[in-house]
This record gives structure tokens, sequence and C-alpha cells, in this order.
């Protein structure tokens, strides 16, 4: 049986709130659990109380190969665990950024309105020094 750590959905609409949980991977998202290992509240103001973790039980899945999803792997990682996945996730992004990169393409959404920005602000500069220029006639006219 391959487990998975990830996170199973629960509270109201437009009031999300997330069980970390040991599962099959097999199972749905929202389907039987094998043991329940904190939870996540991304709303929640005070930080000691949006994130609880029961740290010995997940280092305890992970030493017997549960496999974090990406999702669950960050958190883990923000909160002092590291895992071979989130390492293995951060290498593979750095080189699909190299490879972008390469091809002269923007790789993530903050690379694209930075260029923006500055594309705006170049166009501002140039329509800038257009009008400080006196106006020529048309030749020929």
């Amino acid at each position: 049986m391959a487990v998975k750590l990830r996170l199973t959905r629960m509270g109201r609409r437009n009031r999300p709130f997330f069980r970390l949980n040991a599962v099959d991977s097999r199972t749905p998202r929202d389907g039987k659990i094998i043991e329940k290992l904190g939870h996540y509240d991304p709303i929640e103001k005070d930080e000691t109380k949006q994130l609880v973790l029961n740290r010995d039980r997940i280092e305890y899945w992970l030493s017997k190969g549960a496999v974090p999803s990406d999702t669950v792997a960050e958190i883990l990682l923000r909160n002092g665990i590291k895992t071979k996945y989130a390492e293995e996730k951060a290498k593979r992004r750095g080189q699909a950024r190299k490879i972008a990169h390469k091809r002269g393409k923007l790789f993530t959404a903050t690379e694209r309105i930075v260029a923006e920005k500055k594309k705006a602000k170049e166009a501002e500069a140039a329509g800038a020094a257009g009008e400080a220029k006196p106006a020529t006639p048309a030749a020929g006219s």
C-alpha cells in the first residue's frame, strides 16, 4: 500500500479549512484516511493556530516511505521538515527556469508583470521625449 500525505478540504464555501492526513494513494481526496496528522486554516490570523502539525507522526510516515503532495511538501518545508521530494521539485523548477530563460521566455507571472512595467516605463519615456522635440514640417508638402 502506497501512503501519501495530503490535504483534505473541510469547512464551508468561501471558508476553507484543511486537514493533513496520511492516506492510501488510491483513495479520493475526501476518502478514508489512515491517520490525521494536523490541520491548516489559511484564513486564521494567529499564526500559531493557523498550522498545527503532529511532527513526530509526520516524520514517522516520511521514514516509512510516505510521499507528500506538492502543497504538503511546501508546508512541511516552511516548518523545518525537509523531504527529498521538495528538494527534487525545487531542482526541477530551477532547471525549467533556466530552459525558459535560455529560450527568451518568462517563467513566472511575477517576471511577466515586471517586464510589462518596464515596457510601460520605456514607452512613457519615449512619449515624453517625443513631446520635448519640436515638430518638424513634413518633407514634400
